[in-house]
């Protein structure tokens, strides 16, 4: 028998972890019906929601981002908090699902009855997994998590779409790796609230620091994110676990400096994730209806062959869109 949203809604509040399983489980579910339901419970948890301290992470390939954030939350653990870390996978939107063994990279971590670790929700389009991830978000400060730790796996817009969903954007790096910069593409310093050079154990410490000073470098010519907010670049070492209480400290005094900024972002977020539901709802609707499937496929045709312009295209299918499936 399916447990009514107002049921589940009560149960997930007192912080029950099965609870939060089956809610995930919900929002997560692409049929119709369950979404209808998975509203109602949002709605019903709302209240409940936004208190806990959200944290994207983002990092290089071999920056050690999964020992980071084990270690990270082990650490908020030992200080008596309650850690979700959820993912965003680009890799799911071809697989249909995670690929990556969260419990698995996290072994400490996912036996601790503080955390809670769930791997990136399958999804169609990396709107829609950004989605789930945002409502899996809602649902886990419902249950009364402290801090949600929101990772990028993968490469991809993955790292623009965790920012916009965060309230501290934390860009782990490496030294040593011929560019100090190391690949690390346009714009994401520009999302980043602070960078961290990870791996910066005694035997690699010059080269950290050298790094940390090139980055630095590089920071004076970019645009600053916030007027009030100079990005730190600091060093830490997740196998030693130094340097991550003062990761914390940086992300509270982040919070507690401007508390006026961090609502004004969350409410801004809220409302980019409406106008991207918005586009994902009318993406799902020229899918579920034959017509203009069929209409699609020709205009796409038509465009690959050069016979008609993108732009022409798409408002002919926004125009049958509007005259002819809406007014049914």
């Amino acid at each position: 028998m399916l447990q009514s949203p107002a049921f589940l809604a009560e149960s997930l509040l007192t912080g029950n972890l099965r609870a939060l399983a089956k809610a995930i489980t919900l929002v997560e579910s692409s049929r119709r019906e369950d979404t209808v339901r998975a509203q109602e419970l949002l709605n019903a948890v709302l209240p409940k929601t936004g208190k806990a301290r959200r944290i994207g992470i983002t990092g290089v390939p071999g920056v050690g981002k999964s020992t980071f954030i084990e270690a990270f939350g082990l650490m908020l653990i030992e200080q008596g908090l309650r850690v979700a870390v959820l993912a965003i996978d680009p890799s799911s939107e071809r697989t249909g699902g995670s690929i990556m063994g969260d419990k698995t990279r996290m072994l400490e971590l996912s036996r601790s009855t503080s955390a809670f670790i769930r791997p990136s929700p399958a999804g169609t389009t990396l709107g829609g997994v950004a989605r789930r991830t945002r409502e899996t978000m809602m649902l886990c400060e419902a249950a009364g998590f402290d801090v949600v730790l929101v990772e990028t796996v993968g490469v991809g817009q993955s790292e623009t779409a965790v920012a916009s969903m965060v309230d501290f954007f934390l860009v782990l790096a490496l030294a040593g790796a011929g560019d100090e910069l190391q690949g690390m593409k346009r714009g994401i310093m520009e999302l980043a609230d602070a960078i961290a050079i990870n791996k910066a154990e005694e035997a690699h410490r010059q080269a950290a620091e050298r790094a940390a000073q090139q980055i630095r470098n590089a920071l004076h010519f970019s645009a600053p994110k916030y007027d009030d907010w100079q990005v730190p670049v600091v060093l830490c070492s997740a196998l030693e676990r130094s340097g991550l209480a003062e990761i914390w400290a940086m992300v509270q005094r982040f919070t507690a400096e401007n508390p006026e900024r961090i609502h004004h972002l969350r409410r801004t977020q809220a409302v980019r994730w409406m106008r991207e539901t918005v586009s994902d709802g009318l993406r799902q609707m020229i899918e579920q209806h034959e017509d203009l499937r069929t209409l699609q496929k020709e205009l796409e045709e038509s465009v690959f062959a050069e016979n008609m312009s993108p732009t022409s295209a798409a408002m002919r299918l926004l125009d049958a869109l509007e005259h002819g499936f809406l007014r049914q």
